[in-house]
């Protein structure tokens, strides 16, 4: 996998000020808040962002 650069959110809408965005690299997942770019993002491994989405569902 490529790194995909910053998207937001599926479940984030046009109207919604509580957006995220993710940014999927070969070995972590980021997340950040959309309203503050420029801070700090939390980036997790590929593994236990896998196992959380799977307890997710």
């Amino acid at each position: 996998m490529t790194d995909t650069g910053w998207f937001k959110s599926s479940y984030s809408t046009a109207g919604n000020d509580n957006c995220v965005e993710v940014r999927l690299t070969r070995d972590h997942v980021g997340v950040r808040d959309s309203k503050n770019p420029h801070g700090d993002a939390l980036r997790v491994p590929l593994g236990t962002w896998d196992r959380l989405l799977d307890r997710l569902s």
